[in-house]
Order: structure tokens, then C-alpha cells, then sequence
């Protein structure tokens, strides 16, 4: 059932609707925050030529508003938990992180499956699949402390590289053994033909992956040449006119991972003196209208890249030496497989890729997914050889020390 219509006013939305006042202030409506100012501004226009003004996607858009109002209503989430979380050591535990664009359909499939799976096997699915925004604390709040491995949740999913091998989180378990990929693909999607995605050593399954693109202002662009590649965002022009997704934890360490495997510390610091500023990717579409000094350059998934509206300045590039990408991973406990396996086929399946696919333009693995891009795009991935032969925990702190004092010392030149 639709929550809105297009031409309801602003204020008539937030009214009935109050949970989607951080979408509208994270979009580029800060005024929806107060209300005097909703008072005097939000009742004297719609939804669509707010929209309209900002050169954002409507249906992009509405889809992001109707999220938070089921988030808020539980609607999903209590269909999912129709009963109470059980303890007993038959039950299985779930958690994960799911991208935000496809959180809800993913949950709604798996609602379906769930029901399937306690009528066929008699066994209750304790889970906790939380939208990414939400970040990695919530998640490490399952394992913090944990030494005994039997007290670990028996599925993990989540992007990004930090606590997956990080030594002191889930990379002691898995250097212990103690999970497994069962997925069964035998190959990947040829999108990846030459990537080598599947993990060599049979710990780490992986779903999807999150690819960071770059959306070009071409107002500001002047004489410089369009970007085509991560070693040109690098370049001095570019110096302090680049928007990076730092809060989006996942996708923004493995740029900084990649940028420092290609370029060493050098081009970390070069990414950082290239900062503008940094903005949440729903942000990132009209960066353009800034009144202060804009961004020429701004690196954000794929998706949000399908909010920007046609005519409006902004123009989407595939970088040429590939989109880095975040790895969607899923871990699994090699002591419950047997339990598990239904579990994990569900979240490998055909189904759920095109989920990924086609809601969140996020790439599928499984090899009969049409994952709509062309095959003559790149991706930047790190590699296996290079994740098991690097501290990647410490390399990500090291990183982000090199990114920051280079951010200050820009800072301080200006």
C-alpha cells in the first residue's frame, strides 16, 4: 500500500510520516530538521517539485521515504520475527548487514524462505539482518569478547574488508578454521571473469560486490580532461576537488586499500589532499548545487549514480582501470554446515543475486545472474594472494593515518 503521493506536500509527508525527516535532511533538506522552518517552507510544496528543484529521482527517491516508513513500522521485521528469539542449541543465528537499497526485498525473501525452512527441518532461525547504515559496531557486538567459537552467530554477511580480517574480531576464528564456504559455485559470473573472486583457501563466500564509480561535474570541470582513472582523480588539478564516501566504512577502506596497493603511501596522500569534502553517496547527486566551493569529482556506488537526473550537469564515469570494489562476504560456521546449507543456498541462489542486481545495482557472482552491465567494464579488486599476505586491519589504520594528515595539512594550506 502506498504511504504518499507525489504531490502531497512535504509537511502532509513528515507529519504523517516523522521517521522520514532524516531521509529528507540527508538528501539536501536540512530545514526539514526544525520545525518552524517546516512551518513556513515544507507546507507550500510537493514531494515532486521538490524533487524536481533538487534534480533528484522521484521513484529513487519515494523508494528510500517508503523504507523508512517500514523500517519504522516493522513491517518486515515483524513478519520476520514472528517468534521470539529462542536459545535452545538447535536453533540457528543469523546476522548481518545488508545494503540499504536492497534491504527490504532481500528481507522479504527471506521471510518466504524462513517459513519453507522451520516447516521442512524443524528448526528455528534466530536473525538479525540490519540495514549497512547501521555500521560494523552493531555487528561486533555479536563477537565482542567471544573466545569460544560455539558462541559465535552461525552466518555472517556484511561488505568491506576491516572486522572480516581484522585478527582481533572474526579473523581469529577464521585463521582457527572455523568457517567454511559451501556455496557450491563452481565459477563466478563472467562479469568477474577474470577477477579470481572465489576464495582460494575456502573460507570466504561471497554474494556480491558494491563497485565505487565516479560522478563528474562537468559545469566545474573547465579545461581539466575528464577523469578516466583512479590515477587521474590522484592528479595534482584534482587537488581538494573530490568528494569521497568516508563515512560509508565498507567501500571507502577498500578505495584506500586499492589506491595503496596501486600507488603506495604517495597515493594515499594524494587521495587525501584531493579531499573536498566528504558526503554520504545520497548527498553526492547534487553536489553540484553546493554555494561554496563544488566538488568536481565524486566517487559513490553505482546505485546512487541512478538518482542523478538526466540534464543536470552530472555525468557518471566507469573508471577505465576498473571500479574498486567491496566485497559482499558471507561466512559461515563449518560445524553447523549441515544445518546451514539451506541458509547458505538461499543467500548464493540465482534469486537473491538478481536482487542485488537489479534493485541495488550491485553485482551478482552466481553465473546466471544478468547483472546488466557491460562486460567490457572493469573491476579493481585486491586479491586473494594480497589479502592473506597483508595485516589488512593494520593496513587500514595506516591508511587512514597517511589519508588524514594529508586532509590537515591540505586544510591547513588553505
Amino acid at each position: 500500500m502506498k504511504s504518499f503521493h507525489s504531490e502531497d506536500s512535504l509537511y502532509k509527508i513528515i507529519e504523517d510520516y516523522p521517521e522520514t525527516i532524516p531521509v529528507f535532511v540527508s538528501n539536501g533538506f536540512p530545514q526539514m530538521s526544525d520545525k518552524d522552518k517546516r512551518e513556513k517552507f515544507a507546507k507550500t510544496i510537493s514531494l515532486a517539485s521538490a524533487l524536481m528543484l533538487k534534480q533528484l529521482d522521484l521513484k529513487i527517491f519515494s523508494k528510500l521515504l517508503n523504507e523508512a516508513i517500514e523500517q519504522h513500522n516493522g513491517s518486515v521485521d515483524a513478519t520476520l520475527n514472528q517468534s521470539e528469539k529462542k536459545d535452545d542449541e538447535e536453533a540457528l543465528n543469523v546476522v548481518g548487514l545488508l545494503p540499504c537499497p536492497v534491504r527490504l526485498p532481500l528481507l522479504e525473501q527471506f521471510n518466504e524462505f524462513n517459513e519453507s525452512y522451520k516447516k521442512s527441518h524443524a528448526i528455528h532461525i534466530n536473525h538479525e539482518l540490519k540495514a549497512a547504515s547501521m555500521g560494523l559496531d552493531w555487528v561486533q557486538e555479536n563477537i565482542d569478547g567471544v573466545e569460544d567459537p560455539d558462541k559465535l552467530p552461525d552466518l555472517f554477511i556484511s561488505a568491506g574488508f576491516d572486522m572480516f580480517f581484522d585478527e582481533e574480531k572474526i579473523g581469529k576464528f577464521k585463521k582457527a578454521g572455523v568457517f567454511e564456504d559451501t556455496t557450491g559455485l563452481g565459477t563466478f559470473n563472467p562479469l568477474f571473469e577474470d577477477l579470481n573472486l572465489k576464495d582460494p583457501r575456502g573460507h570466504y563466500g561471497m554474494i556480491g560486490v558494491v563497485p565505487a564509480v565516479f560522478l563528474i561535474n562537468t559545469d566545474e570541470l573547465g579545461d581539466r580532461p575528464v577523469p578516466q582513472s583512479w590515477e587521474d582523480v590522484l592528479a595534482p588539478e584534482f587537488e581538494k576537488r573530490v568528494s569521497l564516501p568516508v563515512g560509508d566504512f565498507d567501500l571507502f577502506n577498500a578505495i584506500l586499500l586499492n589506491i595503496h596497493k596501486h600507488y603506495g603511501d604517495e597515493g594515499v596522500r594524494k587521495l587525501g589532499r584531493s579531499l573536498l569534502t566528504a558526503m554520504h553517496p545520497s548527498q553526492m547527486v547534487k553536489s553540484n548545487r553546493s554555494k561554496n566551493t563544488k566538488p568536481i569529482v565524486t566517487i559513490m556506488p553505482y546505485f546512487f549514480t541512478k538518482m542523478v537526473r538526466e540534464g543536470g550537469g552530472m555525468a557518471a564515469v566507469w573508471p577505465s582501470d576498473g571500479a574498486i570494489i567491496s566485497p559482499i562476504f558471507m561466512l559461515s560456521k563449518k560445524q553447523k554446515i549441515e544445518k546451514l546449507q539451506p541458509v547458505i543456498d538461499f543467500f548464493a541462489s540465482k534469486k537473491v543475486g538478481e536482487v542485488l542486481a537489479h534493485s541495488g545495482l550491485f553485482p551478482s557472482v552466481h553465473p546466471d545472474v544478468d547483472n546488466q552491465i557491460d562486460n567490457d567494464k572493469k573491476f579493481m579488486w585486491l586479491g586473494w594472494d594480497y589479502n592473506y599476505s597483508q595485516d589488512i586491519a593494520t593496513l587500514i589504520t595506516h591508511c587512514e593515518t597517511i589519508f588524514n594528515d594529508a586532509v590537515d595539512l591540505t586544510r591547513e594550506a588553505v
